[in-house]
């Protein structure tokens, strides 16, 4: 019964920042591995960020390295994915995701949220 709702994506201009958050409830999330995809249109949808359950392990894409920040915080029940100097190639649907495995967690995790569009403007 886990549940995964993003929020915090909207419309900003190139060079501008965005916070996504994912929050969580419904079962044992705080020891899941969580991470961030993205789908844009026309593309297949990629993995962005990665973080272990205890926030000692992360791992992003090369594109977003420097730029983007992935975050948890297990009290709260919630991940983070703060954006910062955001491109127009950075436009997409951005999904939350989870697994109780971190190998999994980067090709077939089995739990979504339903994503949060994000749009950046040139």
């Amino acid at each position: 019964q886990v549940q995964l709702v993003e929020s915090g994506g909207g419309l900003v201009q190139a060079g501008g920042s965005l916070r996504l958050s994912c929050s969580t409830s419904g079962g044992i999330i705080s020891r899941y591995a969580m991470g961030w995809f993205r789908q844009a249109p026309g593309k297949d949808r990629e993995f962005v960020a990665g973080i272990n359950w205890t926030g000692g392990q992360l791992d992003y894409i090369d594109s977003v390295k420097g730029r983007f920040t992935i975050s948890r915080d297990n009290a709260k029940n919630t991940a983070y994915l703060q954006m910062n100097s955001l491109k127009p190639e950075d436009t997409a649907v951005y999904y939350c995701a989870a697994d109780i495995y971190n190998s999994r967690l980067r090709t077939t995790p089995n739990y979504w949220g339903q994503g949060t569009q994000v749009t950046v403007s040139s």
